[in-house]
């Protein structure tokens, strides 16, 4: 999908047909403008599929004999889930073990949101964080938690508030169990 060429306009009009579809009346004073900014809405929360997040690393990428591991950790995302369209949100926490490449610690807070905003599910968006960063700097090692909030499971279906989804990936030097737990216990607050 290609966000160059939005159409807000088409956009828009398909936003007053679901007003309709529900009962509602897209004239009314209230929502009279509320198409055009539901379009708006959706066209910057789902700018991640015009965003290429490899080329967003390797903007960055520079050459750097440091082999141990770099984490950037609470990285707060919002996300739409692709089942219900309703927002999932929370905090990633990403950490790789550079193989002669660093990238800038901001272009990985840049590839969460690209990926973020997009119509995902969580599993998906934690591999392809994963994959994107593997495939970018070949380090000798990913790991990417994510911890969320899915607010088509907190306000709709089993309506449970607060429940927290939890999803983890990696590769390379973290498949050692004693690697992913530093980056477990560096993430957690325990060292």
């Amino acid at each position: 999908m290609n966000q160059s060429d939005p159409r807000p306009e088409e956009l828009s009009a398909h936003i007053a047909d679901i007003l309709r579809l529900i009962g509602e009346d897209p004239q009314r004073e209230g929502l009279v403008k509320t198409p055009q900014r539901v379009a708006k809405a959706m066209r910057d929360l789902t700018r991640g599929y015009s965003q290429d997040p490899i080329a967003i690393l390797q903007s960055a990428r520079f050459r750097e004999d440091y082999n141990q591991m770099v984490i950037v950790k609470d990285i707060p995302f919002y996300s739409l889930c692709e089942h219900h369209m309703l927002p999932f949100y929370g905090k990633a926490h990403v950490a790789y073990i550079p193989n002669g490449y660093i990238t800038g610690l901001s272009k990985i807070a840049r590839v969460v949101d690209a990926f973020s905003h997009r119509l995902q599910v969580q599993e998906r968006m934690t591999t392809q964080i994963k994959a994107c960063i593997r495939e970018a700097l070949n380090p000798l090692g990913v790991m990417v938690v994510i911890e969320a909030q899915h607010l088509c499971m907190q306000m709709r279906g089993v309506e449970k508030p607060g429940s927290i989804t939890t999803t983890s990936d990696f590769c390379g030097a973290f498949s050692r169990l004693e690697t992913r737990q530093e980056f477990l216990d560096l993430v957690m607050g325990r060292r």
